[in-house]
């Protein structure tokens, strides 16, 4: 009996598994087609007046609250997938042996992408310099990876263009970046107890093999889940603001 129900459930996982690929390009056509069928709506349906700084707030508002959900979802579930490729065991190997600046270039590039939040920032500080890593490599990952948020960049991009969200990534980046080299160079590693160095972080390694793609699949719907899901109050009601101003 029990085998018979397990069966079911796998075959639905399963099916739920290919889902992205049909819903990620209707999002592609609806994000093309958004811009006329919003003017069509507005202009043709609702018949309200070009001119007025009233009908112009409400297009802004119809025409952006969807483009940036669109993209905040898209984005986010790609992002969780890939976060599924990153655990502490395999950055902490990538950053191993590298020397400064370009050790802080990949750590901050690998803090923006890797999916450890504030409570981890320990064990990752004990675990990276247990494994001889630089601190001011160190560092670069600890200060990129709550600075550059794909929410944000997505918000940035929806509501302000490229260039905004391009230059919020830029900065992040090199203040994470130069922060660490200006930690390096300052040879603050004497400064750190020797009880740190002493600890075993422990191993953080998945196993790989037991993470399937549907498990890469299931990471990126949990991250769409757990992130759109709080913010997208926020969204709208800045949406809506930025509509009241730009009407």
């Amino acid at each position: 009996m029990a085998e018979c129900c397990v069966a079911p459930d796998n075959d639905k996982s399963n099916k739920r598994t290919y889902i992205p690929f049909l819903l990620i390009p209707l999002a592609i056509i609806i994000y093309i087609f958004l811009d006329p069928g919003v003017d069509y709506l507005v202009y043709n349906i609702l018949g309200l007046d070009k001119s007025s700084h009233l009908t112009q707030a409400i297009r802004f508002f119809l025409y952006d609250t969807p483009k940036v959900m669109i993209l905040l979802t898209v984005i986010v579930f790609v992002v969780g997938i890939i976060r599924s490729y990153f655990s502490p065991e395999k950055t902490r190997k990538a950053l191993e042996g590298k020397p400064l600046f370009i050790g802080n270039i990949m750590a901050a590039s690998l803090g923006v992408v890797t999916p450890f939040c504030s409570c981890s920032a320990i064990p990752l500080f004990i675990g990276f310099v247990e494994s001889g890593i630089p601190l001011g490599v160190t560092f670069s990952f600890l200060v990129a990876a709550p600075m550059i948020n794909e929410v944000a960049l997505v918000l940035l991009f929806g509501l302000f263009g490229w260039k905004t969200a391009l230059l919020y990534a830029g900065t992040g980046l090199i203040i994470a970046i130069v922060s660490g080299w200006v930690i390096g160079k300052l040879k603050v590693e004497r400064f750190v107890e020797e009880w740190v160095y002493e600890i075993k972080a422990g191993d953080f390694q998945l196993a790989e093999e037991t993470v399937t793609f549907h498990d890469r699949i299931q990471a990126g719907y949990t991250a769409v889940v757990d992130i759109v899901s709080k913010v997208w109050i926020y969204i709208v009601a800045g949406i809506a603001v930025g509509a009241a101003v730009h009407g």
